[in-house]
This record gives C-alpha cells, sequence and structure tokens, in this order.
C-alpha cells in the first residue's frame, strides 16, 4: 500500500498522505514514514516551508482504529511531537474532513489552511481511547479550554465555519482556491529571513506551552541582531526591493 510521500522544490517541501480509498488512515509503518521524512527535511537548511497534504476528498481519518493496541516502531504521539518541533514552518493544508488523531498532526502545524464544506470530529471518548498528554496540551494551547472540552469529551462534529471561528483553521478558503492559498503562503514564508523566521516559530510555541527559555531567545536575538540578513533586509527596505537573504 502507498506510504506518504516526501517531494522537495527548493524551499518548499510536501509531505503528502497517498491512501485516499481508506479515507488517508495512518497505518503504523506510515508513523516511521512520516518520521524519517520530517528527519530528512530537517536535515536540510534550505527548506523553509513544509506543507503536510493528502490525496482524495479526505484529508485524514486518523489512525486506524483496528490498529489499536498494536506494537509499533514509532508512536502515534512522536509523530505528532516530531511535526510541531520540525524545523521549517510547517501547513496542513486539509482539502476535506480531518477526523481522530489527524486533528492533532493538524494542531501541530504552524498554519491550517481548509476548504468549505470540511469537517473535524474528535471520537477519543466515544471510542473509550484516552488521548496523549501533547494532544490535550495541544489542543488546550491552540483553541482555548472551554473549546477543547467541546470537542475533546463531547466528541462533536463541527463544520469548517465553525472551525475557523475557535481558531482550528488560520485560513478557510473555497475548494478551488486551496492550491492558491496554499502557494501564496508558502511564498510568502519561503522569502522571509530565516534567521528570525525558524526561531521565532520555535520561541512562540514554547510560550503557547509555558517552556520558554529566555536564554535560549535572547541568543536567537542577538544572532540575528548582527547578522548579515539583518542589514540586508534594512536595505531592501530603504531602497524598496524584494530582500534576498542568505540565512547567515
Amino acid at each position: 500500500m502507498p506510504t506518504p510521500e516526501l517531494h522537495i522544490d527548493r524551499s518548499i517541501a510536501r509531505i503528502t498522505l497517498r491512501r485516499p480509498e481508506q479515507a488517508n488512515r495512518l497505518e503504523p509503518d506510515d508513523l516511521a514514514v512520516i518520521e524519517a521524512h520530517l528527519t530528512e527535511v530537517n536535515a536540510r537548511p534550505e527548506v523553509l516551508v513544509l506543507q503536510l497534504r493528502a490525496e482524495g476528498r479526505t484529508f485524514c481519518s486518523g489512525y486506524d482504529i483496528g490498529q489499536l493496541g498494536a506494537s509499533r516502531a514509532v508512536s502515534f504521539d512522536r509523530v505528532a511531537d516530531a511535526l510541531e518541533a520540525a524545523r521549517p514552518i510547517t501547513l496542513a493544508v486539509m482539502q476535506g474532513g480531518v477526523h481522530g488523531g489527524a486533528t492533532d498532526l493538524a494542531l501541530a502545524c504552524d498554519f491550517r489552511l481548509g476548504v468549505v464544506g470540511m469537517e473535524m470530529v474528535m471520537p477519543a471518548a466515544r471510542l473509550g481511547l484516552h488521548l496523549y498528554r501533547q494532544a490535550l496540551e495541544r489542543y488546550v494551547s491552540r483553541l482555548g479550554l472551554d473549546q477543547a472540552k467541546r470537542l475533546i469529551l463531547g466528541a462533536e462534529k463541527i463544520g469548517a465555519e465553525d472551525m475557523k471561528a475557535i481558531g482550528f483553521l488560520t485560513h478557510l478558503v473555497t475548494a478551488e482556491r486551496l492550491d492558491e492559498a496554499a502557494h501564496g503562503l508558502s511564498q510568502t514564508l519561503s522569502a522571509m529571513a530565516p534567521l528570525a523566521l525558524l526561531p521565532m516559530k520555535q520561541h512562540l510555541n514554547h510560550i503557547a506551552r509555558g517552556m520558554l527559555d529566555p536564554e535560549a531567545l535572547k541568543a536567537d536575538a542577538k544572532r540575528a541582531a548582527t547578522s548579515a540578513d539583518l542589514r540586508e533586509g534594512i536595505s531592501a527596505w530603504r531602497e524598496r526591493r524584494p530582500p534576498r537573504f542568505n540565512g547567515c
């Protein structure tokens, strides 16, 4: 069966789920493949943006329920954490419904683009499944306690407009405009200065979890303040031209 595929085009990478006949449910082997793709992307300094995509009508139906309790080399929570900690800026580009553990993969991404008519549901309580700590933390830190309880304890299925209203989606567009929106955002992000862009992503995530390292933030800010990229950014601003950043 086809496993998730990695494609890298200069500064933009894509991991694509390729099991549309099964609503892109994730099997044990898929978790190991995604983790390996994330390791490769993290090792490629030219990659500034990573898109998580899927084929077919459904974005992802989560982990295969039939595999719950089975042994696997890589756990679901480990993959979600690796996605949140990924070096590039991450985009969940969702063309359809997102269910179960896939909702946590989406929340692990920095931006979540969805389409009119999609829906989401987290049925863990209905199944008797207790979510792992990191998923609970992501729900609360991204959506707030009341919405986390609504979705996790109530297992409420909500549509695209509600997903945007509570912050699950950062962008909501028509299906016809999804690729355009993902491309435009990816181009915008990849044109930023890496020494500012990538560390600030990590520090923002740490602030959301109450885990900020002030000394690390101070060091990253100092590095950016003395960088050639900052000098280039200031020159480009004054000359009214696009900057040409080199990540140094």
